[in-house]
């Protein structure tokens, strides 16, 4: 019999619903994300910042990530079987359990070079130039205005062949095994620029004795690439066809996560759901 996939079982204040937050979001609001923001940033002067930052996170916050993570990656060869069909666009989607997952996510798909959709609370304070140059795209709200400007930018990302990571449960659960429920939009995404969605899953292994002791650290991580999905546009609707690529992306992520059909306790698609104790 298998293994059953270690749960560090975190004692945290998880929120009633499932998309909620409970770590501090510093808020600023010296940047205005209207239209006629720059989303998707080209111009020389930041490439070069972004060439900077990636060189230093190859040379130093790649190879530490591993160490300090516990690292281990699976499923590689789905990348490399899939390569020339990547290169032409895609989206990933994870579940979100750790601070430092993105990085993880980053050095996981190499030689790809991800762009992240985050809140916009993220790209501002102190440590919003960094999200920025590591290709998060700060999502717009409460004006149309900017969303249409914000999809136009993401959708000619995708289309020029960049590749797109969302976090569909919508907010950090730190060391939470279940897969919450998936926000619609990387199904919107997937079906209207008509690109592949890679499924990733973060799971758990027990830490050893120097790790837990000395470290604090609470479990190390494993993170499994899985094969492309696709829309399947033989269903007769949009949303049909929405709805069916979002259950098979959550289904991909909680099977590559461990989780048995009894253990994928939550719905797949985000209906204003409750946090379950399981």
């Amino acid at each position: 019999m298998a293994k059953k996939p270690f749960d560090p079982r975190a004692d945290l204040p998880y929120p009633e619903y499932t998309d909620g937050h409970y770590r501090p979001v510093e808020k600023d609001d010296s940047v205005v994300f209207d239209k006629d923001y720059p989303y998707v940033d080209k111009s020389k002067e930041f490439q070069k910042k972004v060439r900077t930052t990636r060189l230093l996170l190859n040379l130093l916050v790649f190879p530490f990530s591993y160490v300090r993570l516990g690292l281990r990656v699976k499923g590689k060869k789905n990348l490399r079987e899939n390569k020339e069909l990547l290169k032409k666009g895609a989206l990933s989607v994870s579940n979100h359990i750790n601070v430092w997952d993105y990085i993880a996510i980053m050095n996981a798909i190499r030689p790809f070079k991800p762009h992240l959709l985050v809140l916009k609370e993220n790209v501002l304070g102190k440590d919003g130039p960094l999200v920025r140059q590591v290709g998060g795209i700060p999502i717009p709200e409460n004006d149309l205005q900017a969303t249409k400007a914000y999809l136009k930018a993401v959708k000619g990302l995708l289309n020029e062949g960049g590749w797109l990571h969302m976090y569909p449960e919508g907010s950090l659960w730190e060391f939470y095994r279940p897969i919450r429920p998936f926000k619609k939009g990387v199904a919107y995404l997937a079906r209207t620029a008509d690109k592949p969605v890679v499924p990733i899953a973060f799971s758990f292994r027990k830490p050893s004795w120097i790790r837990k002791k000395w470290f604090k650290q609470r479990a190390k991580l494993t993170i499994s690439i899985g094969k492309p999905i696709f829309v399947d546009h033989s269903l007769p609707t949009a949303a049909e066809q929405e709805e069916d690529l979002l259950q098979r992306c959550h289904d991909a992520v909680a099977a590559l996560a461990g989780l048995s059909e009894e253990e994928n306790i939550y719905p797949a698609i985000y209906d204003h759901s409750k946090r379950i104790d399981y």
